[in-house]
């Protein structure tokens, strides 16, 4: 019997009623990024990318460039004061290339076509003015384009992930556009590769790994800050029903996403969602079968609220609550003072009964269960009152949307063309 948690038919909490499918990719849709307030891009394993208008549904642009499926893709907007703000964003493929694209005019602006690698990350440091490829080099761009430094070539020899290594970038100080990487620091804590990394502030990242550690880091000298690597021992998680298994595979124990509000890191393993108090330095709430099969993407909303996507094909709502803890019974003293103990152990009792009253004790509650797509949720977009986007293995992109709203808005629409017959017939 599967230990996963259920939500009846009716979801009064969760908003999310109505829902719009979006079709057009012809394979895997990977990719979600948001280009404005109600616009953004999708992608996979097509090559395509296609533009998409986040309160209507309407396809925008449908982008063709690459021959091979897409493997990164990163806003890539103009922040020169100077120039008219310019919405651009920036793919990657296994062709090889890496694409601009025009976000207003659908166009192509520019291509690279030298990388000797497929390109697997992109990033674009907007306070730089620049972006950096990560691949079998990592490579140094500026918005024309132009290939600013490159470390030398990473080879299997090395085995470590793009992310296992800092390197510093710096621009050069004698006036030209010369710019140098070099290596800092290889992050040598973790046992296996590292899976997933958020940056949660300009002083701490956290990173996770292949077999469930989570490491808290120092970003300024590169120092371990804190850890946690038991997210699927049931004796750190008294709270949880321990699940009957022989053997506990990578796979279910794999830091698969990481999240963060400054506050808390939400960190999606195996099939569980965890909470990751910073300040506390451990895990406050954990639901450690959160879906069927592993989850692939978390996000943090702003009511207290997460979202989770799974390969199972489900998409999932939680609200972390605080528990309602129940008044600390008295602990009997006549034996303890039998033995010369009543005075410590009434001190120590005191002062765990305190501890235990300061600290808080959460949990996440299921409050909705979104059930659209037949294959795994590979991400999600969360626009606000516009709704969710999500995307799937299905070749689907799916909007879905707040029932109420939605309804008001028609109701509004209506009165609206209702008012405006009503003039034209009085003008008659």
């Amino acid at each position: 019997k599967s230990s996963v948690q259920t939500i009846g038919e009716e979801q009064i909490q969760n908003p999310y009623t109505e829902l719009l499918v979006l079709k057009g990719h012809q394979d895997i849709v990977r990719f979600l990024v948001q280009i404005d307030d109600c616009r953004f891009a999708s992608a996979g394993d097509d090559g395509i990318i296609f533009l998409w208008n986040a309160q209507t549904g309407e396809k925008l642009y449908e982008l063709h460039g690459h021959t091979h499926k897409i493997t990164a893709i990163a806003p890539f907007s103009s922040s020169d004061i100077t120039e008219e703000k310019t919405d651009l964003i920036i793919t990657a493929s296994a062709d090889r290339t890496v694409i601009v694209w025009d976000c207003t005019s659908g166009r192509q602006v520019q291509k690279v076509s030298c990388f000797h690698s497929t390109v697997k990350c992109l990033t674009v440091l907007q306070r730089l003015n620049v972006w950096l490829s990560g691949g079998s080099d990592l490579c140094v761009w500026n918005r024309k384009l132009d290939l600013l430094c490159k470390t030398s070539h990473l080879t299997d020899a090395d085995n470590f992930s793009i992310f296992e290594v800092i390197f510093r970038l710096s621009a050069s100080n004698n006036g030209s556009e010369d710019w140098n990487i070099f290596e800092v620091k290889r992050l040598v804590d973790h046992q296996d590769n590292i899976s997933s990394l958020v940056s949660v502030n300009d002083l701490t990242f956290v990173t996770g790994s292949h077999i469930g550690e989570l490491i808290v880091w120092d970003a300024l000298d590169w120092t371990k800050q804190a850890s946690e690597c038991n997210f699927w021992d049931s004796s750190v998680h008294p709270d949880v029903q321990p699940e009957i298994k022989l053997s506990q595979s990578p796979h279910e124990t794999s830091v698969q996403h990481l999240t963060s509000d400054e506050e808390c890191v939400f960190a999606a393993v195996g099939k569980g969602i965890y909470v990751y108090n910073l300040q506390m330095k451990r895990v406050i709430a954990c639901q450690r079968t959160a879906h069927d099969s592993s989850v692939l993407h978390i996000e943090k909303l702003p009511n207290r609220q997460l979202i989770s996507c799974s390969e199972d094909g489900s998409v999932r709502i939680w609200e972390l609550r605080e528990k309602q803890q129940l008044p600390a019974e008295p602990v009997p003293t006549g034996f303890f003072n039998m033995w010369g103990f009543g005075r410590a152990n009434k001190q120590a009792n005191q002062a765990a009964k305190k501890m235990h009253e300061n600290t808080p004790v959460y949990f996440l509650d299921l409050v909705g269960d979104l059930i659209g797509h037949s294959s795994a949720v590979q991400m999600f977009l969360y626009f606000g009152e516009l709704g969710l986007a999500t995307c799937s293995a299905d070749h689907l992109i799916i909007l879905w949307k707040d029932g109420e709203r939605e309804s008001s808005l028609r109701s509004l629409t209506l009165f609206k063309k209702l008012a405006q017959n009503g003039d034209l017939q009085l003008k008659l």
